[in-house]
């Protein structure tokens, strides 16, 4: 099949999904541009700070939800079984899941002061929901913390042409800042100075790449981890937000270039089209690719971006269904554009190469398509703008996950001062990350982030319960995220039984009881209250 048909026709989908069925969801939620956002009434300076533009806002939420993930899930997932299931996936599930839980978790946040959505399960279902979806939430984001310092420093070593573009851009990033908020620069001229900033410092990266000898992945770990610990304590609109609205155009140049090679070369797809329902590695088609494309479709880190740091800067509540839905629309898009890549980029058998071991896997396959694609637009450089990209936005899901896990630390531990409860993330994670003693339990992290999304869409329906209004939207995605992320854990601890990991195989079980136990407090919770769902 041509790739530009695939292109258009997920385009046309997705551009319905947006235009139509999220400004359902958006009157279903009673939006109000008249409300005053938590950014203006808690305003602190360091948290919960109006955006100077809701384009500033969108670009922060889209880079720190779009990391690797909407380019590694359906590269792999396409190995499996086919790029007919994954696309499909990517689709139906962003449309009528993904930009509904990221949306969705923004408004309610903000009408609950800014908190996330893990601390909000006290009120709207049990403190039992709430102490164990914080507890969950904040071990996973520890783990996060610690997997992306490893993979983002492993990056910095073995390409050295990335080390300035990435320090670069903070510096750029701090110069928008101080700029927009205290010079009162237009956003135009801001960003202008910005991405010149930027496009120096790739510049000087390609002339001058820094390499560190001795142990040079202990080294660059520590850095970003002290980089990371940075971000997170300082005001969010002097490094943060810039840094990730400057990042987000990296990613618009990057969707840009891979469009116009699609179109301007239209190459065939010339991998399989399903590989059957139990994959070529012998994986069930479900639960496990629900669990494997997590970003791109559904996935639950968002929510915790959504309530944990977009919901603190959003300026008004017409801008949410734009970040949210639009967020999670564009995010699709992207991990569109990743699948032919791999699928029309690579010729066929190349895939399951590049991912056998001792391959440069998914990220080395989508730099490798990527770069044919663009070869004719971006003059041969397409592999290294590819791995610029993933690894700005790497370092944009590591200093939005510290800052997440400080918040969460504050709610769930009660911790007042935001230096020592950074503190106490970074140690935690760094203990992860050196050690690498994240590579043991990494494999439980797709099903636990599905986890996430099917306890957000549980917190979600509790809340619309309490208001007395109809589950139509939320119902049947929070069913099917549940059913998909406990099957999935089940499914896990067979294997790892059959492997003797006796230690993942506990873990799953637990995740799979912690599970039921907040279905089971939904359902006490929804007889308690005596009031009556209306499902349909």
């Amino acid at each position: 099949m041509n790739s530009l048909i695939v292109l258009l026709s997920s385009t046309i989908l997705l551009a319905a999904g947006y235009f139509f069925y999220a400004r359902i969801i958006e009157r279903f939620f009673e939006v109000n541009p008249e409300n005053v956002t938590p950014a203006h009434k808690y305003y602190d300076g360091v948290d919960y700070v109006p955006a100077k533009n809701w384009l500033m806002l969108f670009g922060h939420h889209f880079a720190s939800i779009a990391g690797a993930g909407p380019i590694v899930g359906p590269v792999i997932a396409v190995a499996i079984w086919g790029w007919w299931p994954a696309i499909i996936w990517i689709l139906v599930g962003t449309v009528f899941m993904g930009g509904v839980h990221d949306f969705a978790s923004i408004i309610i946040s903000i009408r609950h002061k800014g908190r996330s959505i893990a601390d909000i399960a006290e009120d709207v279902i049990s403190k039992r929901a709430k102490l164990i979806f914080l507890s969950f939430v904040w071990l996973a984001l520890i783990l996060v913390i610690a997997v992306f310092a490893s993979i983002c420093a492993k990056t910095l070593m073995t390409d050295p042409r990335t080390v300035i573009p990435c320090f670069g851009l903070i510096i750029a990033a701090m110069v928008v800042g101080l700029l927009l908020y205290r010079l009162k620069v237009s956003l135009l001229v801001s960003t202008g100075i910005g991405l010149f900033l930027l496009i120096v410092s790739i510049f000087l990266g390609d002339r001058f790449p820094i390499e560190i000898t001795g142990n040079a992945s202990l080294i660059w770990t520590i850095v970003l981890l002290g980089y990371a610990y940075v971000a997170s304590v300082t005001p969010v609109h002097v490094l943060l937000q810039p840094r990730d609205y400057l990042s987000s155009f990296l990613l618009y140049f990057g969707l840009i270039a891979g469009v116009a090679g699609i179109v301007v070369t239209q190459p065939v797809v010339n991998t399989a089209l399903f590989h059957g329902w139990k994959g070529t590695q012998g994986q069930w088609l479900w639960p496990m690719l629900f669990v494997t494309v997590a970003c791109g479709a559904n996935s639950g880190f968002h929510a915790l971006v959504s309530s944990g740091t977009t919901s603190k800067q959003l300026s008004n509540e017409r801008f949410a269904k734009r970040i949210g839905y639009g967020g999670m629309v564009l995010e699709a898009f992207l991990a569109v554009v990743a699948l032919l890549a791999v699928t029309a980029g690579l010729k066929a058998g190349t895939l399951n190469h590049m991912l056998s071991p001792g391959g440069p896997g998914p990220i080395g396959a989508f730099g490798k398509g990527y770069g044919v694609l663009t070869g004719s637009i971006l003059f041969g450089k397409g592999s290294m703008v590819a791995v610029l990209i993933l690894n700005a936005f790497i370092l944009t899901t590591l200093d939005t996950a510290t800052r997440i896990c400080r918040y969460l630390s504050e709610e769930h531990f009660k911790i007042k001062n935001r230096f020592f409860s950074t503190f106490v993330v970074v140690f935690t994670s760094g203990i992860l990350a050196v050690s690498g003693r994240w590579t043991t339990i990494w494999p439980m992290f797709g099903a636990s982030n599905q986890l996430v999304a099917a306890l957000t869409f549980l917190v979600i329906s509790s809340w619309l319960i309490c208001r007395g209004k109809s589950l139509k939207y939320t119902f049947l995605p929070a069913v099917f995220m549940i059913l998909t992320a406990i099957c999935a854990l089940l499914y896990q601890m067979i294997k790892f039984l059959r492997e003797g990991n006796i230690v993942l195989a506990a873990m799953s079980i637990i995740l799979m009881i912690l599970a039921v136990l907040m279905v089971f407090d939904v359902v006490v919770n929804v007889r308690r209250r005596g009031l009556k769902c209306k499902v349909l």
